[in-house]
C-alpha cells in the first residue's frame, strides 16, 4: 500500500514550459520574417511580369499604327492588353480599374500628341519603387520616366540607377508611383 506522504510528483516545471514557449517563439518570429520578405520579393517579382507584359502587349496591339490614339485603361482592357491577373474581381472595381501586384492603381494612356504611350504605377513601396524605377525594361522606345514628382529625362542614361531611385522614392510612404513613356 502506498504511503499517502509520499511527495513524487511527475511532470514539467514551470521553468523547462517556459523555455520551450521561449524557443517556439524566437522560431515563429524568424519564420514570419522569412515569409514577409519571401511575399515581398514574390510581389516584386509578380510587378515585374505585369510592367513586361503590358508593355510587350502594348508594342504587340499597336505595331501597325502611327499613334496611340484613344489608348486608356478601358481600352486596353477592350483589346485583352492587360494580364487577367491585373483585373480586380469583385466589390468596387470598375470596367476600366487595372491593379498591380501591390494593389496599386495602374494607368495606360496614350499621351497629348498620341505619338507616346504611358505607364503608371502606383501604391509602391520604398523598395519596390527602388527596384522598378531601376530595373532596364529595354530602352529601346523608352523615352522617359517619373518617379513622384521627379523626371528622368532621356539624356539621363536609362534605365536610372539605384542610388538615383532611392533618393525619389519617399520612404515613409508607400503611395509611390512611376511613370514610363514609350514611342
Amino acid at each position: 500500500m502506498k504511503s499517502l506522504n509520499n511527495t513524487e510528483q511527475s511532470g514539467r516545471s514551470m521553468v523547462e514550459i517556459l523555455g520551450v514557449l521561449a524557443i517556439i517563439g524566437v522560431l515563429s518570429v524568424g519564420g514570419i520574417s522569412g515569409y514577409s520578405k519571401a511575399m515581398a520579393k514574390y510581389k516584386l517579382t509578380k510587378a515585374q511580369d505585369q510592367m513586361s507584359m503590358l508593355l510587350v502587349n502594348l508594342r504587340s496591339a499597336f505595331a501597325g499604327s502611327s499613334n496611340f490614339q484613344g489608348l486608356d485603361n478601358k481600352k486596353a482592357i477592350d483589346l485583352n492588353i492587360v494580364p487577367a491577373e491585373m483585373l480586380p474581381q469583385g466589390l468596387g472595381a470598375s470596367d476600366d480599374t487595372i491593379i498591380n501586384a501591390f494593389s496599386g492603381k495602374v494607368v495606360v494612356a496614350a499621351t497629348a500628341s498620341n505619338k507616346h504611350f504611358t505607364i503608371e504605377f502606383g501604391g509602391l513601396g520604398k523598395e519596390s519603387c527602388t527596384s522598378l524605377a531601376s530595373s532596364d525594361w529595354g530602352t529601346e522606345g523608352l523615352v522617359s520616366m517619373q518617379i513622384n514628382a521627379y523626371p528622368v529625362k532621356e539624356q539621363v542614361s536609362l534605365p536610372i540607377k539605384a542610388i538615383d531611385a532611392i533618393a525619389q522614392c519617399d520612404q515613409n510612404n508607400s503611395a509611390n508611383k512611376i511613370v514610363w513613356e514609350y514611342y
